[in-house]
């Protein structure tokens, strides 16, 4: 015990009316060091107002801010085996799923609910990435089934954040029988005839990828989202070569054609409500896209459903 730390410091700044200092008070800008009040960081979505770098969202933020007036009906966590594997590392599993718990105040990494945006019903499903790198294990995958499900009884579209660094290497095969179960799902959606939409979101890796989140019948993405499988770093080392700068970027995806669309988190529940109202032959409210895209300039992928 250190009895000058522990004692002697907390009763001085008792008496002198100190206060501790939150240590997320103030935010670094990943891009250009910039130190950002958090309050005015959450007040812009999680997005630095100066370079407009998209910092991860937390997940009841996502659907707060998608839906109108933030009102929506969350869907309920299912429930599964708990640490099936008795998995142990460094740290016991069921101990990094308490930690996590208690860290994001979630069951696990999916939250999920349904209201509406700007009149448009629709399923909203999105990855916690604080709650162990938004990996895929049972109850996420279990989660997602449950809001497909939702979305073909309640006849509305479903749009999907994913945010993972892959499946969750504690259940082993268990997590990785996710990818075909959750693939199962969205062929379902898509034979009732209902729109799917994946917004990529940073980073979206690993099984995820490999899965659900490039099934979409249109994919958006974030501005400056790692979008891959293997990273960029396991790539060259394993290829013995440089890739190009941006590589695995939104950006650089979208120009070779695996992304639909890069919108700026402001944007995107005025982008998925006019898009989800082509695909779903409502009217439109307005004849442009994001204020500036004409809606003849919307991707293929769009324009063939309407």
């Amino acid at each position: 015990m250190n009895w000058i730390t522990n004692y002697v410091r907390p009763k001085i700044n008792s008496m002198l009316g100190r206060r501790e200092v939150p240590e997320n008070l103030w935010i670094k800008c990943p891009e250009t060091g910039e130190m950002v009040f958090h309050r005015d960081l959450e007040e812009n979505k999680w997005v630095i107002p100066a370079s407009g770098f998209h910092m991860k969202m937390p997940a009841k933020a996502r659907l707060k801010d998608l839906f109108d007036d933030g009102v929506y009906e969350a869907l309920p966590q299912p429930k599964v085996a708990q640490d099936p594997l008795k998995f142990r590392d460094s740290k016991k599993y069921v101990d990094r799923l308490r930690d996590s718990r208690v860290k994001t105040d979630l069951e696990d990494t999916i939250v999920a609910g349904v209201g509406r945006v700007q009149g448009v019903k629709l399923v909203g499903v999105v990855h916690e990435f604080n709650f162990m790198g938004g990996s895929l294990g049972m109850a996420a995958g279990e989660a997602i089934i449950k809001a497909f499900e939702k979305a073909i009884a309640e006849k509305c579209p479903l749009v999907i954040f994913p945010a993972s660094g892959g499946a969750r290497m504690q259940e082993g095969i268990l997590s990785l029988m996710q990818l075909p179960r959750t693939t199962v799902a969205v062929q379902m959606l898509k034979e009732a005839g209902l729109p799917y939409i994946v917004v990529l979101t940073n980073p979206t890796t690993g099984g995820v990828t490999a899965s659900y989140a490039m099934l979409g019948d249109l994919h958006l993405a974030e501005p400056g989202a790692e979008i891959c499988f293997a990273g960029k770093r396991v790539i060259e080392q394993t290829i013995r070569e440089k890739l190009p700068e941006g590589f695995q970027t939104s950006e650089y995806l979208m120009e070779h054609g695996m992304v639909d669309m890069v919108v700026k988190r402001h944007d995107i529940p005025t982008t998925l409500a006019r898009v989800l109202k082509i695909l779903m032959k409502k009217p439109a409210d307005a004849a442009k896209l994001n204020g500036s895209t004409p809606l003849a300039a919307l991707p293929i992928a769009a324009a063939a459903s309407v």
